[in-house]
């Protein structure tokens, strides 16, 4: 695929700057009526397969973990996604946009990832309402 086409695949794909690979087990947890509905279906067009839930009883290879202010402990929920990943997987943390409902501050995702062992890659805006953290999980 040309570099051009890449970027017509960002436009068209907002799921597509993520690093998704085909093939990739994706397991989606914190789902809600308020999630991007395109973004979760670019991920799909990606991965070639759908979302794996919460109720998945296997290894993925990325969690994909939408949390919002309200939704609890944000250390204990990355304590919990590491425990479902493949070694060396990501959890993409997707969290409100500051000024929208349930936004966590920086510094607070920054401080639970630490807690967690986990590494922060990334941070992009992946949808209107959504920002994407990527997480590193450590090496077992």
């Amino acid at each position: 695929m040309s570099a051009t086409a890449d970027h017509a695949e960002e436009r068209t794909n907002p799921a597509a700057r993520l690093g998704f690979e085909p093939g990739q087990v994706v397991q989606e947890i914190g789902y809600d009526d308020d999630v991007d509905h395109d973004l979760r279906e670019g991920i799909e067009s990606l991965i070639n397969q759908e979302l794996v839930d919460e109720d998945y009883d296997d290894v993925a290879d990325v969690v994909v973990l939408w949390f919002r202010d309200e939704d609890g402990d944000l250390t204990d929920a990355l304590v919990d996604a590491i425990g479902l990943l493949e070694d060396g997987g990501n959890i993409w943390l997707l969290t409100p946009k500051t000024g929208r409902d349930g936004y966590i501050e920086p510094s607070d995702i920054n401080d639970a990832a630490q807690t967690a062992g986990l590494s922060q890659t990334k941070s992009i805006s992946v949808a209107k309402d959504w920002t994407g953290t990527r997480l590193a999980a450590p090496k077992r």
